[in-house]
C-alpha cells in the first residue's frame, strides 16, 4: 500500500514513516507539511491511502478534505488528529473521510485502519460508531451544531475555548474579517448572542475537551 503522510509535525511525520514502513505491505511514498501540500500530494503522487492531520498552516486538514477527494476520489483518507472524535469525526466522514482516529490512539490502530480503508471500506472507531448511532436515533433537533460545516465547527470550537477573533484567524491562517463574518454565522445558526453563549453551548453538549 502506498501512503502519504500530511501533518505539519516533522516529529509526528517521522514516526508515522518509521512504524508504517516496518510492516510488509505499506510503504510511506510521500508527506505534505499543510492542506494545500496534500493537495498537490494527490495530484502528483499515486497514492492508496492519506493519512490527513487537520491543524496544519495555510490551508488545514479540514479545508483541503473536500478538494482531495474531488481530485482523487479512489484514495482512501483517514483522519488523525489530536482533536476528539465527538468535535470532528462525524462530519468529516459525512465530507468523505473515510476514518477518523484520535493521535491518542494505540499504534497497531492506526495500522489497522490502514488495511481496512485500503480494501474500500470505512474504519469506524467504537466512539465513532456511538456518535453516529446517536445521531440515527435521537431527532435531528438534538444539536443545533450538527448544522454547520466543518470549518464552521472548528471556528466555533476555538471561539467556545475562550479565543480572540484575532487568535482564531492567526491558529487557523484566516483574516480577521473572515473569522468575524464566521463568528457572526455561528451566532444565528447557534442562537447566541455572545461568545459566552457559544461556550456554554459547547459544555453543554460535550464540545470542549
Amino acid at each position: 500500500m502506498r501512503i502519504g503522510i500530511a501533518d505539519d509535525h516533522p516529529i509526528t511525520r517521522a514516526a508515522l514513516r518509521a512504524w508504517l514502513d516496518e510492516q510488509d505491505d505499506m510503504r510511506v511514498v510521500a508527506e505534505a507539511a499543510s492542506g494545500r501540500d496534500a493537495i498537490d500530494l494527490v495530484r502528483t503522487q499515486a497514492l492508496d491511502i492519506l493519512l490527513l492531520d487537520l491543524d496544519m498552516p495555510g490551508q488545514s486538514g479540514i479545508d483541503a478534505l473536500t478538494m482531495i477527494k474531488a481530485k482523487a476520489p479512489r484514495v482512501g483518507v483517514l483522519i488523525l488528529s489530536g482533536y476528539p472524535e465527538q468535535q470532528y469525526a462525524v462530519p468529516l466522514i459525512r465530507n468523505g473521510a473515510s476514518g477518523y482516529l484520535n493521535k491518542a490512539c494505540e499504534p497497531g490502530e492506526i495500522v489497522t485502519a490502514i488495511r481496512r480503508v485500503a480494501q474500500g471500506n470505512r474504519y469506524i472507531t467504537t466512539a465513532v460508531a456511538e456518535l453516529l448511532a446517536s445521531q440515527v436515533v435521537t431527532p435531528p433537533t438534538r444539536g443545533l451544531h450538527e448544522q454547520l460545516s466543518p470549518r464552521e465547527l472548528q471556528v466555533f470550537i476555538k471561539l467556545a475555548q475562550g479565543k480572540s477573533a484575532a487568535a482564531v484567524a492567526s491558529d487557523l491562517s484566516l483574516s480577521a474579517k473572515t473569522v468575524s463574518t464566521y463568528r457572526a454565522r455561528l451566532m444565528l445558526k447557534l442562537q447566541a448572542r455572545s461568545n459566552s453563549d457559544l461556550t456554554y453551548y459547547a459544555l453543554k453538549h460535550q464540545l470542549l475537551d
